[in-house]
C-alpha cells in the first residue's frame, strides 16, 4: 500500500476532519523519519460492556497504529462520574467510584479486541484532574465564557426548554479537553456528536502553550440492527462486542443489504477497491447478497473471538435455519411451581421484561416446544420446555 492509497484509507468514512493536513505530514513522518504520534480517544466507563458503535473509532485507530500511531486510550474514570452532556436533554445520573472502575476493568480487556496492544498506551484522568486541584479548575474555567458553552447545540436547546443544566455539565468539555493538554495529544478521535468537545481540546492546547494544536477526526455513528438509530443499548438494537460468537453472528446476518454496505465501510478491514469491487459483483449477479453478508458476519465475528468459533458459529446457523432444527445446545434454566409465559421469558433472558415479553406473543413471535403461543396469559406447568423468541432466541425451561 503506498502513501496515496494508506491516506485514501485514513479518510475512508470519516464524517468530518479538521486539519486534513496535519494527519498527512505525521504519516509522512513517520515515513520518511520513523517518527511515531499520538492518537486519543476518550471513553467514559459508564457502562460495562462496548459496542460495535464504540469498534468504528477503535478500528479507524488500529488502522493509524499501522503507519505510526501511539494511540492513547484514555479512561475517563474522573470525568465518567460527571457525565458527557453530549446529545442529553437532561442532566445524566452521576454514577460512584466503584462503578466507574469496575467498568474500567472489563473497557481495558475489551479494546486490545481491536488495538495492538504494543502501541497502546491506557491512560486515566484522574491522574491529572485530581492533581489540578481547586485553583486549576478555576483558572481552567476561565478560559471559556457562558456564552461559548451556550453555543453546544443541546445546551442550547436545554436552555430555551428551561431545562436544569448543572454547572458540572459546563466543566464536562473543559475537563475533556485539559486531557489533551496532559496527553500532548496529535490527533483526537469520536463521534461526530463530540465536535464540540474534540475542538475544545485544541482551543486548549492553544491557550495552554502546549506547543501543538490537535487534528480532529469525527467518525459517523453507527446504525443499530433497525437500521435507523443509533447503536445503543438502550434501544437494544447493538452487538457487543463480548457477546457469544453465533449471538453476534446471528446478529450481523440480520441486517438489511443495504445497511450491510455501512458496515463494511465503518467496521470491515476490506479495502474501499475490493468493497466497490463486491457491490459490482452484486449488481452484475455474480455475488449473492446473502453470501457477502455471511462474508462479513464471519470478519467481524473472527475478530472478536476466532476463527473457529466464527466458523461454529455459521454452522450452526445454517443448521438451525437451512435445516429448520434446535440449537445443538440450549441453555438451561429451572423454576419451581408453574410460571406466567412472559415472566419465563425474562427469566431465560429471551426478553428484557414481561410488558415486552406479552407484546411479543401477540406477535407470533414465540414458541414453546415448536408451537406458536397466542395466548399472552398461558402458564407453564410441570414439564419441560423449549422456549423460542423469534428465530435465533432459545433456552430450556424445566418447571418442577
Amino acid at each position: 500500500m503506498n502513501l496515496t492509497e494508506i491516506l485514501a484509507e485514513v479518510k475512508r468514512a470519516c464524517a468530518e476532519i479538521i486539519d486534513g493536513e496535519k494527519i498527512e505530514n505525521l504519516i509522512k513522518n513517520y515515513y520518511e523519519k520513523g517518527e511515531n504520534f499520538y492518537v486519543k480517544v476518550g471513553m467514559d466507563p459508564t457502562a460495562p460492556d462496548l459496542h460495535l458503535g464504540h469498534s468504528v473509532v477503535l478500528s479507524k485507530m488500529a488502522f493509524l497504529q499501522k503507519h505510526g500511531a501511539i494511540v492513547q486510550f484514555l479512561i475517563g474514570d474522573f470525568t465518567g462520574q460527571i457525565g458527557d452532556p453530549s446529545g442529553k436533554s437532561a442532566t445524566r445520573k452521576k454514577l460512584d467510584k466503584e462503578e466507574v472502575l469496575e467498568n474500567a476493568k472489563t473497557y481495558e480487556k475489551q479494546v486490545f479486541k481491536i488495538l495492538d496492544e504494543k502501541k497502546t498506551e491506557i491512560k486515566f484522568n484522574s491522574k491529572w484532574l485530581n492533581a489540578l486541584g481547586a485553583a486549576g479548575m478555576v483558572e481552567l474555567s476561565s478560559t471559556f465564557s457562558v456564552a461559548r458553552m451556550l453555543e453546544r447545540d443541546d445546551f442550547t436547546k436545554r436552555f430555551k426548554e428551561q431545562s436544569p443544566i448543572s454547572i458540572c455539565e459546563f466543566l464536562y468539555p473543559l475537563l475533556q479537553g485539559y486531557d489533551s493538554v496532559a496527553l500532548k495529544s496529535d490527533i483526537e478521535m469520536g463521534g461526530t456528536d463530540q465536535k464540540f468537545n474534540l475542538l475544545m481540546g485544541r482551543t486548549l492546547q492553544r491557550i495552554y502553550n502546549v506547543g501543538k494544536e490537535q487534528a480532529i477526526m469525527m467518525m459517523p455513528l453507527l446504525e443499530g440492527l433497525d437500521g435507523v438509530n443509533k447503536m445503543s443499548k438502550s434501544l437494544n438494537n447493538y452487538i457487543g462486542v463480548t457477546e457469544k460468537a453465533d449471538d453476534m453472528y446471528a446478529k450481523i446476518l440480520s441486517i438489511s443489504d443495504e445497511l450491510m454496505f455501512r458496515y463494511y465501510e465503518l467496521l470491515s478491514e476490506k479495502s474501499l477497491a475490493e468493497i466497490e469491487t463486491m457491490k459490482k459483483d452484486i449488481k452484475q449477479g455474480s455475488l449473492h447478497p446473502k453470501n457477502a453478508k455471511e462474508n462479513l458476519a464471519l470478519e467481524i465475528t473472527k475478530r472478536f473471538h476466532d476463527e473457529n468459533k466464527a466458523l461454529n458459529a455459521k454452522a450452526e446457523f445454517d443448521r438451525i435455519h437451512s435445516e429448520n432444527l434446535m440449537p445443538s445446545s440450549l441453555e438451561e434454566f429451572e423454576v419451581k411451581g408453574s410460571i406466567w409465559l412472559a415472566k419465563a421469558l425474562v427469566l431465560c433472558g429471551l426478553e428484557s421484561s414481561s410488558s415486552a415479553a406479552r407484546r411479543l406473543i401477540n406477535a407470533n413471535a414465540v414458541s414453546v416446544n415448536s408451537q406458536k403461543i397466542k395466548d399472552e396469559q398461558k402458564q407453564l406447568e410441570a414439564g419441560e420446555y423449549i422456549l423460542q423468541v423469534g428465530k435465533r432466541k432459545f433456552a430450556k425451561l424445566k418447571v418442577k
